[in-house]
């Protein structure tokens, strides 16, 4: 009997210490355990190439009149109209002398054959030291020579080839035409004058048809274009869009920036003066640059300046935050925010929860799925 009671003590004992030890586990288990990854929102970037749109607000008026002008200097040689006739959209309004532009056109093609000339020796020379390369007849350091003169070659190729486009340009400016249907209310000018650009060549009258004006930055000027189309958006109409041309381009008073009219071509019965407008333009692109447009909700600010959060892959649905500088044009477009500096095609930036993460954080990343 005193045995039986004395084993039972013990295993009373052993069930104790193990369901101490038991416990003990657990605890330590709680405290090891790791939290789960947080789930992020991103988007891949893509190079947003050399189109732009950017959005600039105005407000409407009733269409009179246009004051049609050359973008560039000379002496007209035509002027295809009178006061009082009617004219139709794309016809002939005047004409400079176009000799000079024809022959820097001239001049431009000459460049380019030559650097297409040079281009083909360059690559030559360097197929022909690469193989003395490979059969160890030239050294590393002629290679790289060859190498360095076929890129500067093509190089040379494709800055002749914009010079060819910016003189063909030019030339195209010295035919004004009509940028809308209408009637010529006065004509300025006389053959065989000079004239600058801006100067009025003939003044349109357009009918009723609504006129938008806005104010557009000195640094977009260059780029707005009488005749251009652009899309104008009411918030009194929601929900439509309206096509416009441009008209008139005038500097302000102020010497900042330009004031940019374009009548509406359509929907003349539900524009009124006065109402509020956003107009789009689509621009080019100004220069070598390359950008990308990210979402608005992507791009955080703090006293270092602004920043994205790129996705780092670890693994197959892991990934680690690193918070990266970036420039941006400080002029937003209707896409989203422009970055120049900072970012590449391919990065994976944070759209959405910038105060919920931080540099260094391990997150849970979801796979993109193929369109």
């Amino acid at each position: 009997m005193h045995d039986f009671t004395h084993n039972r003590h013990v295993r009373y004992l052993q069930w104790a210490v193990l369901g101490t030890f038991f416990a003990a586990g657990c605890e330590e288990a709680k405290k090891t355990s790791v939290p789960p990854l947080r789930p992020v929102k991103y988007q891949v970037v893509q190079q947003s190439g050399g189109v732009r749109t950017h959005v600039f607000s105005g407000e409407t008026s009733a269409g009179v009149e246009s004051r049609l002008s050359f973008k560039v200097a000379g002496t007209i040689e035509t002027i295809a109209v009178k006061v009082g006739d009617r004219v139709t959209k794309g016809q002939l309004i005047a004409e400079l002398d176009k000799t000079d532009y024809q022959l820097q056109v001239q001049q431009a093609r000459a460049s380019l054959t030559s650097a297409r000339a040079q281009r083909r020796n360059a690559e030559a020379t360097y197929q022909r030291v690469e193989r003395m390369y490979e059969t160890e007849s030239a050294s590393r350091s002629d290679l790289d020579a060859a190498r360095a003169g076929f890129q500067t070659a093509r190089a040379n190729v494709n800055a002749a080839g914009k010079q060819v486009e910016l003189a063909r340009q030019q030339l195209s400016y010295t035919r004004l035409v009509a940028p809308v249907d209408g009637s010529i209310a006065q004509v300025p000018v006389e053959r065989n004058e000079n004239t600058s650009p801006g100067q009025p060549v003939v003044v349109l009258t357009s009918g009723d048809r609504p006129k938008v004006t806005v104010l557009v930055a000195d640094k977009y000027i260059r780029e707005v274009q009488t005749g251009a189309t652009v899309k104008v958006r009411f918030p009194d109409l929601p929900g439509r869009e309206f096509a416009a041309v441009v008209s008139e381009v005038s500097p302000t008073s102020s010497g900042s920036g330009a004031s940019v009219t374009a009548l509406v071509s359509d929907g003349q019965n539900d524009v009124r003066p006065g109402m509020s407008a956003d107009v789009e333009f689509t621009f080019g692109s100004r220069d070598d640059k390359l950008r990308y447009v990210v979402p608005p909700a992507a791009v955080g600010q703090d006293r270092d300046g602004e920043f994205v959060y790129l996705i780092q892959r670890k693994s197959p649905g892991l990934g680690v935050i690193k918070r990266t500088a970036i420039t941006i044009d400080p002029e937003p477009t209707a896409d989203g925010i422009e970055i120049l500096e900072g970012i590449k095609a391919g990065d994976l930036v944070v759209t959405a929860g910038l105060t919920r993460i931080t540099d260094g954080l391990d997150v849970k990343v979801a796979e993109k799925k193929n369109p």
